[in-house]
C-alpha cells in the first residue's frame, strides 16, 4: 500500500515537472513577443501593440509564479502536509487570474486615455507583427491546452487561456489597425478601441479562471462523471455490497477520495478491513489519478 501511495505521488511529481518545463517555454515566448510588440508599437505608432506588449510582460511574470507553483506541487507529502502540496497549483492558478485582471485594468485605463488624445494613424507594417503574434500564440495555446488536459492541471489550462487571451487582444488590435489604415486619420483611434475591447476579453478570462481556482481551494466537489467512475471502480471490488457516500475533491494534479463501502454485517473486522484495503488499492491503481483514499466500512444485513 505504501508503495502504491509513493508511486501516485511520484506520478504527480513527474507531471508537475513536465508542466513546469512547458511553462518555462511559455515564459521565453512571452518575453520575445513582448520585445517585438513594444518595438512595433513604438516605431509603428500604435498603442494597441504597446498594450499587447505590456500584457505579454505580465503574462511572463504570472507564468513565473505558475512555474514556482508546479515546483512546489511536485514536493512529496511531509508531516506538515500529509496530503501533499497539490494546492500550490491552485494558488498558482489564482495568481494567473489576478494578473489577468490587473492587466485588463491597466490596458483599459490607458486605452481610454489614448482614445481621448489626438494621434497619427499606425503604420501598415505593424499588421505583419500582429499576424505573426496571433499565429504563434494560437499554436502555443493549443499545445498548452492539450498538456493541461493530459496532466489534469487547472494551472496549465489557465495558462492556455492566458495565451488565447493574448492571441485575441492581438487579433483585436489587428482589426483596429486595419480599420485605421483603410478609413484614414479620422479613425486613427480604432486600434485603441480594439485594445479596450481586448481589455474586456482579458478581464472575463481572469474572472472565470479565478472562479475555478477558488473552487479548488474551497474543495469544490469533482465532476459527477469522475465521482461515478470512482464508484464504479469501488463497486467492482469483491465483497462490496453497495456504496453509501462518495466524496471526490481535486488537489492539484490528483484527486482525494472519501468513500463509504457497504459490506456483509456478518463479516469479521479483519475481513471488512481487507475489503476496504482492496477498494483503496483498486482506486490507487486506476487511471483516475487518485493519490489517497479514505474508506469507511458500513455493515449491512
Amino acid at each position: 500500500m505504501r508503495d502504491l501511495l509513493s508511486d501516485a505521488h511520484a506520478d504527480i511529481a513527474r507531471r508537475a515537472e513536465r508542466s513546469a518545463r512547458l511553462v518555462l517555454c511559455g515564459i521565453g515566448l512571452n518575453l520575445v513577443l513582448a520585445g517585438a510588440k513594444a518595438a512595433g508599437g513604438i516605431l509603428g505608432n500604435t498603442y494597441a501593440l504597446i498594450a499587447d506588449a505590456v500584457e505579454s510582460l505580465a503574462d511572463a511574470f504570472s507564468s513565473l509564479m505558475v512555474w514556482f507553483g508546479f515546483r512546489w506541487a511536485a514536493q512529496p507529502p511531509d508531516e506538515d502536509h500529509p496530503y501533499g502540496h497539490g494546492k500550490a497549483e491552485a494558488l498558482a492558478t489564482a495568481a494567473v487570474a489576478l494578473f489577468l485582471l490587473a492587466a485588463a485594468g491597466w490596458i483599459g485605463v490607458h486605452a481610454v486615455r489614448e482614445i481621448r488624445s489626438p494621434q497619427e494613424p499606425p503604420a501598415a507594417w505593424t499588421l505583419l507583427v500582429l499576424a505573426g503574434v496571433v499565429g504563434v500564440k494560437t499554436w502555443f495555446s493549443r499545445r498548452m491546452q492539450a498538456a493541461g488536459e493530459e496532466a489534469g492541471s487547472e494551472a496549465l489550462r489557465a495558462e492556455a487561456w492566458h495565451h488565447v487571451a493574448d492571441a485575441l487582444t492581438s487579433g483585436a488590435a489587428f482589426g483596429g489597425i486595419l480599420i485605421a489604415i483603410w478609413a484614414g486619420p479620422a479613425y486613427a483611434a480604432a486600434d485603441d478601441w480594439a485594445a479596450l475591447v481586448a481589455c474586456g476579453v482579458v478581464g472575463f478570462n481572469g474572472v472565470m479562471i479565478g472562479r475555478r481556482a477558488v473552487g479548488e481551494m474551497m474543495d469544490l466537489a469533482a465532476a459527477p462523471e469522475l465521482a461515478a467512475a470512482v464508484r464504479a471502480v469501488a463497486a467492482a471490488v469483491p465483497g462490496v455490497r453497495g456504496l453509501e457516500k462518495t466524496r471526490v475533491r481535486k488537489s492539484g494534479l490528483s484527486h482525494l477520495v472519501d468513500i463509504h463501502v457497504e459490506v456483509d454485517g456478518e463479516l469479521t473486522v479483519h475481513e471488512g478491513h481487507e475489503i476496504a484495503r482492496a477498494v483503496k488499492l483498486a482506486l490507487l491503481k486506476s487511471d483516475l489519478r487518485v493519490s489517497d483514499v479514505l474508506v469507511h466500512i458500513e455493515p449491512v444485513e
